[in-house]
């Protein structure tokens, strides 16, 4: 835990308060974030920071070391090496689930439309606040559940309205995808278990079964939004290099009303707006 320690205080001393949004008036003895100001940024405490630093502290979890990269805006080479160094490396052979800092400024730019990010095994990892709002509260599953094969397969989405023929695709095309992703990862043992889990339900196992292999591109979709009715939505699957990230971006469908329904839905976010019945 030295060398975390020693990392994360030269990012942090390297890094122009200005630059990360803060601003300051006073002087000050050093350059550099403060540890307070770090601990701010990142949504974890000052004492923490400090043992971290100090090589006092537990080993950090990926997302507090996702939080701490966003914070001191390393870049992914930076984000891959703090993960090392703190324990979360992931082999070649397994399926990454580290978002780098690039996604994230990306996602930033597109917060006006509602974004996920899935791994190669579709296991949903984050999501922005209007996609909540759209599609429902992913915090009401637990982590393990948050997959989109599952959800599809065990549960049903929804809130997604789909034709028979629009079903079938959709299925088809995530099935094959699946497929893809188990000869890029054959030994994840948590990829294996999803499809032994999978191959209970007949219609996956029939898709299965085929053996296609190919990448899920995107689809239309009408979501029944349960406060401001029906909204179309174009979905396009953007898939980072190397990772097999896929970032899933969501954008209304021209000459429709979608725009302003998401407008809506940015202010009301997930509460319930009309009373039960």
């Amino acid at each position: 835990m030295d060398q975390l320690g020693v990392a994360l205080r030269a990012w942090r001393d390297r890094l122009d308060p200005a630059t990360a949004g803060l601003a300051h008036h006073s002087p000050r003895r050093v350059p550099g974030l403060r540890r307070e100001e770090l601990a701010v940024l990142a949504g974890i405490s000052a004492e923490y920071v400090v043992r971290l630093e100090q090589g006092r502290a537990p080993i950090p979890s990926a997302q507090v070391c996702s939080a701490l990269a966003r914070a001191l805006r390393l870049s992914d080479s930076e984000q891959a090496h703090l993960m090392r160094l703190a324990g979360h490396a992931t082999g070649s052979d397994r399926v990454p689930r580290v978002i780098p800092g690039s996604l994230y400024r990306i996602m930033d730019q597109l917060a006006g439309h509602p974004l996920a990010v899935y791994d190669a095994a579709w296991r949903l990892l984050h999501w922005n606040p209007l996609f909540a709002a759209t599609f429902g509260d992913p915090t009401v599953r637990g982590a393990g559940a948050r997959n989109a094969l599952l959800m599809h397969f065990e549960d049903g989405l929804s809130r997604v309205r789909q034709t028979t023929e629009e079903r079938a695709a959709f299925e088809e095309s995530m099935v094959s995808d699946l497929r893809a992703a188990t000869g890029r990862y054959p030994h994840d043992p948590e990829l294996a278990a999803l499809v032994t889990r999978l191959n209970r339900i007949h219609r996956f196992r029939e898709l299965w079964q085929r053996g296609d292999v190919a990448e899920h591109q995107g689809a239309h979709k009408i979501v029944e939004h349960p406060e401001v009715g029906d909204i179309a939505l174009d979905c396009d699957v953007l898939t980072t290099q190397g990772s097999h990230l896929h970032l899933i971006v969501y954008t209304p469908r021209a000459g429709t009303d979608a725009r302003g329904k998401l407008d809506l839905l940015a202010t009301i976010g997930t509460q319930q707006m009309s009373a039960p019945r």
